[in-house]
């Protein structure tokens, strides 16, 4: 472990393991999907994008071989190790206080559901504090049945994601485990979930100073959000 853990979370298997459970070796290894593309799409080149939740750096690299300027920012130095080509910070996403502004604010990897509304009224804050005027921040949502039809596992590279049981720890908030096999090595990781329906979502980006400007796919978990005037 990097020392310390996230209530509610925790993770298994060969390698450092992060306080929200995420195994670096693992991450280290899991193919990018098609979030650079949808990114691309969305922002305009060459833009400054930083990039909150980084891990080792999965999206980072492709973003930075297309040309954008990015800052990554993760809590696990261990995470940070694996990063090439763009500005490291380490710190916690709701505790980030950087003096630059930027013209795209990256929150991936549906954190924006995280287990503790407090947790994510700092993260959207974080988003909202460091988005320059004209600039924009791209969010990943989860989709609509995400917590459904399970077990589901798909492929990553020469190995399986399983996505084994969501279940309900607390009022609107759900616990969930998956497993990644590999030939060589397995690993899980449980981490807390709070679904938001649109409006809550829409909701909870309102109440950060933020707007939805357009959902950019077709299932709507990418969505990107406008800074308000006069909104802090």
């Amino acid at each position: 472990m990097d020392g310390w853990t996230r209530e509610g979370y925790g993770g298994t298997g060969p390698g450092a393991i992060t306080p929200d459970g995420c195994a670096v070796e693992l991450y280290a290894r899991l193919p990018v999907g098609d979030e650079p593309d949808v990114i691309q799409r969305a922002v305009p080149a060459g833009a400054r994008i930083l990039e909150l939740g980084c891990g080792a750096g999965r999206v980072t690299h492709p973003l930075v071989e297309r040309g954008f300027s990015v800052t990554a920012v993760d809590e696990s130095p261990r995470m940070l190790e694996r990063v090439r080509g763009a500005r490291t910070v380490r710190s916690a996403i709701e505790e980030l206080e950087l003096d630059d502004r930027f013209d795209v604010v990256l929150l991936g990897s549906f954190l924006v559901h995280a287990g503790d509304p407090e947790v994510r009224r700092g993260l959207l804050r974080t988003c909202r504090r460091h988005v320059a005027d004209g600039g924009c921040v791209l969010i990943q949502r989860e989709d609509e049945g995400r917590h459904e039809g399970l077990p589901r596992e798909r492929r990553a590279g020469d190995g399986f994601v399983r996505v084994l049981s969501s279940d309900p720890v607390g009022p609107g908030v759900r616990s969930v485990h998956v497993e990644y096999v590999f030939p060589d090595a397995r690993w899980t990781q449980t981490f807390l979930s709070r679904p938001l329906t649109a409006g809550a979502f829409e909701l909870a980006l309102g109440e950060a100073g933020l707007a939805v400007d357009a959902y950019l796919t077709g299932d709507r978990t990418w969505v990107r959000a406008l800074p308000v005037a006069g909104r802090p």
